[in-house]
């Protein structure tokens, strides 16, 4: 992957974007379960990839630099994606709600993806009109995306830890 695929940073988290895009397409043209389930996890893999590098570094980049209630409800979305990914990742295609779920998170993400690339005052258009270097901060979350997709490769992510949404116990 050569820094040079991106643009800047808002360009690697819009080509994640569109790779998750396209794999929920694939996932709803599958029929049979071990497709299905192969499709999920890397939509999961990526998901969860992409929030790391996201509240990790590209969130924090903006803090103070952007409307605060613009990063505080992506932590809030992301939480609710983490809970179906987590969800999906423990189950099976042949588990009630399993597509279900896997269509859930769909939407959230499209809501989520809408918000961040929205043309006037979404969150990348927000990042831009500020001083924060776009391509050094591409530069940090490529190196530690290309790291968390070794770790994917070699054993597995952790399971996704919400941040701002606290789960009870039933």
């Amino acid at each position: 992957m050569a820094k040079a695929e991106f643009t800047d940073a808002i360009a690697l988290l819009k080509a994640d974007h569109r790779k998750v895009e396209d794999l929920f397409e694939q996932f709803e043209k599958a029929k049979a379960a071990n497709r299905k389930r192969d499709i999920a996890h890397q939509i999961c893999v990526e998901l969860k990839i992409h929030t790391m590098i996201e509240e990790e570094i590209f969130y924090p980049a903006f803090r103070g630099k952007i409307e605060d209630d613009t990063l505080d409800e992506a932590y809030v979305e992301h939480d609710g994606a983490k809970v179906l990914v987590n969800d999906i990742e423990g189950g099976s295609p042949e588990d009630d709600f399993y597509d279900a779920k896997v269509r859930v998170l769909s939407e959230e993400i499209k809501h989520h993806v809408k918000e961040e690339e929205r043309q006037s005052d979404g969150m990348f258009a927000q990042c831009r009109k500020t001083d924060v270097d776009l391509v050094a901060l591409r530069d940090r979350m490529l190196a530690r995306k290309q790291e968390l997709m070794a770790q994917a490769a070699a054993g597995g992510l952790p399971v996704a830890k919400p941040k701002a949404v606290h789960l009870v116990a039933a």
